[in-house]
C-alpha cells in the first residue's frame, strides 16, 4: 500500500492512495503471484478498510484485468478495539465478538472492493507503533 512517508505532511485521500498501489503493482508484481496482502502499519482501523477498498475498487473496475488477490494481513486493524473493549470490560466479551465479527466483515467487503458504510470503528488514531521508526 503506498502512503505517504512517516514524516510528510500531505495526507492523502482513499483514491490518492489506491492509484498510487494500484500503479506501482501493475509495474512491478508478475500476474503469476497469486496475491498480496496489506499490512495496517500506521493507519487507523477504518483507513485501513477504507484503503483497502479502495485500492480493490481502482484496481479490479470492469474492462481492467486485476491479476492477483488484493487482501489483507492486518493484525493490530482487526483487534486493536475489540481488545481494548474486552480489557476495559471484561462482562462485555459477546460485544468484543461482534466488534470483531463487524470489522472482520467489513475487511472481507474491502478485500473485494465492496465495503460502504459506517466502520464499525469510525474514527480513531494511528495504530502506529511506538518504536521501529514509527512516529503518530
Amino acid at each position: 500500500m503506498v502512503l505517504p512517508g512517516v514524516d510528510s505532511s500531505t495526507k492523502a485521500t482513499p483514491s490518492e492512495i489506491a492509484a498510487h498501489t494500484v500503479a506501482a503493482l501493475r509495474r512491478t508484481v508478475p500476474a503469476a503471484i497469486p496475491g498480496v496482502m496489506f499490512l495496517s502499519g500506521g493507519q487507523s482501523e477504518e483507513e485501513a478498510t477504507v484503503n483497502l477498498n479502495a485500492i480493490n475498487a481502482a484496481a479490479c473496475t470492469p474492462g481492467t484485468s486485476c491479476p492477483w488477490s488484493l487482501s489483507f494481513s492486518y493484525g493490530r486493524a482487526l483487534q486493536h478495539s475489540v481488545l481494548e473493549l474486552w480489557a476495559k470490560e471484561p462482562a462485555r466479551a459477546r460485544d468484543a465478538q461482534a466488534l470483531l465479527a463487524a470489522v472482520a466483515a467489513a475487511n472481507s467487503a474491502a478485500s473485494k472492493g465492496e465495503y460502504a458504510g459506517v466502520h464499525p470503528v469510525a474514527g480513531g488514531g494511528s495504530l502506529a507503533e511506538g518504536f521501529r521508526g514509527w512516529r503518530a
